[in-house]
């Protein structure tokens, strides 16, 4: 076992191995809550404040006539006060029927609330993004001294405590700080993960594809999370997909325990080019500008499609997270396809082309009149997303081998600050235009913006090295 040991503590691919379960765990506990949180604050919050006014009205009299049925569309939420039997409606003892206030369209009464939770929904989302954005910098440093294998176990740690947090957080404020918890734990898993990625693999081919392998961790995760997540908390209860992330959580670490020596100290051998010089950097500005924009369209729809569901398809719980079904499968099958392919058409005109696609797919978006009329431009979505950043992400480690010094965990901090900035305006925003504006709107901002940026990319066809003029 000690011989096994040494040979995969030498073997790049099993670092891979490491990194691609941190992504992919990382990713299913982002967005496993998409399709829940808006759920369970309906059920707490509004239909919970309902019921305890509809408790205190007295009792029907024995003469009073019999209520008319209730609509069969009636809120799936709350199945322990209504059941839908052959189309008519009968409430459980102890809990008299309310007359429902069913707006025309036939979906989930309380608009106005609906309304306001877009905007807390989308806070609750982007606190993570915004906690990341704050201590990657900080981690950047620390990989530069120490080495990548302590903060990815770091990480580990965090992601677990957080992940245990979801899963016996009651109220809106415990989901908050479970979710910026989660903000930090991330940071770690993802900058040193990448930057032990790009040490590893010097040769900027195998970079390339090892990069690509290593975002399909991340794009399975996506793949599994919300869809795994509405199932579950429909038919299991709100614990139990954090019950089980929490047990693979320790899975790997475990494996971290066995490949990655996390007790070693092992920093850069050559000196990092200091942050303030790569922020000054106007390629490796395009590159991040490039992650942050395309990510932003999907962070934007997580908190503001499940709703948008609600209100315009009378979608049943189950089906909010199927939406990211398609996007996830295609971004998983972009990331692995354009990772090797990227190199040989060229990662600017790859980039270039996938932005264009992201906007495109999000004007799409506000045109479905149904779950199944989001399949397609989920999928474009995903596909669009998966060749920008299976692009960007080696451009980063080329650019500092090319123009700066070849220590990695600095710039990949930047990318998935960049990364983070997209996941933090993105849900931020998007509730309050959606609620100013609408839902529509706020994907033609978002789409125009992509394809405006888009043509950006062109700098990046062949960066000038340190000695040449810029």
């Amino acid at each position: 076992s000690q011989h096994w040991l040494a040979t995969g503590r030498a073997s790049p691919r099993l670092v891979l191995v490491v990194v691609f379960v941190a992504l992919l765990l990382d990713n299913i506990l982002l967005t496993v809550v998409v399709p829940i949180v808006p759920t369970f604050l309906y059920t707490t919050e509004y239909e919970g404040a309902n019921s305890s006014v509809s408790s205190a009205l007295p009792e029907p009299t024995p003469a009073a006539p019999r209520a008319p049925p209730f609509s069969p569309v009636l809120s799936s939420f709350d199945n322990t006060t209504v059941e839908l039997l052959n189309g008519t409606g009968s409430s459980t003892p102890g809990h008299p029927p309310s007359t429902p206030q069913t707006p025309p369209g036939g979906c989930l009464e309380g608009g106005e609330f609906l309304a306001q939770e877009n905007t807390r929904v989308g806070l609750l989302f982007a606190s993570k993004a915004l906690v990341q954005l704050l201590v990657n910098p900080w981690v950047g440093l620390l990989t530069n001294r120490i080495g990548y294998h302590i903060p990815m176990f770091i990480g580990f740690t965090i992601m677990f405590l957080s992940t245990v947090m979801f899963a016996f957080s009651g109220t809106y404020t415990l989901l908050l700080i479970a979710r910026a918890l989660q903000g930090v734990g991330s940071s770690f898993s993802s900058v040193a993960g990448l930057g032990l990625l790009a040490s590893v693999y010097p040769d900027d081919s195998e970079r390339g594809s090892a990069m690509g392998i290593a975002l399909g961790g991340l794009a399975l995760g996506v793949l599994i999370g919300a869809p795994f997540g509405s199932i579950m908390y429909e038919f299991v209860g709100k614990a139990s997909p954090f019950l089980v992330l929490a047990f693979l959580a320790l899975l790997d670490g475990a494996l971290q325990l066995c490949i990655l020596q996390p007790s070693r100290i092992s920093p850069e051998s050559t000196k990092a080019t200091p942050l303030s010089t790569l922020l000054r950097d106007p390629y490796i500005l395009v590159a991040a500008g490039a992650l942050c924009f395309s990510n932003m369209g999907v962070a934007m729809l997580e908190p503001t499609l499940p709703i948008w569901m609600l209100q315009t398809m009378c979608s049943p719980q189950w089906q909010l997270g199927m939406p990211f079904l398609p996007a996830s499968i295609s971004y998983l099958i972009g990331t692995n396809l354009f990772g090797i392919l990227a190199n040989r058409m060229g990662r600017w005109l790859c980039s270039m082309i996938g932005m264009a696609v992201v906007g495109i797919s999000l004007l799409c978006v506000p045109l479905a009149t149904n779950i199944y009329g989001l399949i397609g431009p989920n999928a474009g979505l995903g596909f669009a997303i998966g060749m920008v950043d299976s692009s960007m992400m080696p451009i980063m480690g080329y650019l500092v081998d090319l123009r700066h010094t070849s220590a990695y965990g600095t710039v990949y901090a930047i990318a998935d600050v960049a990364f983070c900035m997209g996941f933090a305006i993105g849900p931020s925003t998007g509730g309050a235009i959606v609620r100013a504006l609408g839902f529509p709107w706020l994907m033609v901002i978002i789409g125009v913006l992509n394809m405006a940026y888009a043509p950006l990319c062109c700098l990046l066809r062949s960066p000038p090295a340190t000695e040449e003029k810029m």
